[in-house]
């Protein structure tokens, strides 16, 4: 099945909800990869690794994450966590989505 322009549109603006729920979500507890598809899949993205790895490697390489490897169950892990301009960059961003939400709400 094609990609068709609405899905392209859908994409980028989901794509920008995804970086807000991983740094959400690093800002409680440490996360990995296939724990947050799962995650995600449950607020209904529906995401290949090939598709969130490489959003957890942009938002490490730009400061918002740290990884950190663990052994579990003899297999090595990366696990995220927020930094402090991961932590600055959702609270600000936060504020931005809450501003949105009561202007576009009307009920």
């Amino acid at each position: 099945m094609p990609i068709t322009k609405t899905d392209k549109i859908n994409r980028n603006f989901f794509l920008g909800f995804i970086r807000l729920h991983l740094l959400h979500h690093a800002s409680v507890e440490p996360i990995f990869g296939l724990d947050m598809i799962r995650e995600l899949g449950r607020h209904g993205y529906s995401l290949s690794p090939g598709t969130l790895y490489p959003i957890l490697h942009g938002l490490e390489r730009d400061g918002f994450l740290e990884s950190q490897k663990q052994v579990v169950e003899g297999k090595v892990r990366k696990y995220y966590v927020i930094t402090t301009p991961g932590r600055e960059a959702l609270k600000d961003a936060m504020a931005k989505v809450r501003e949105l939400f009561d202007e576009i709400n009307t009920d």
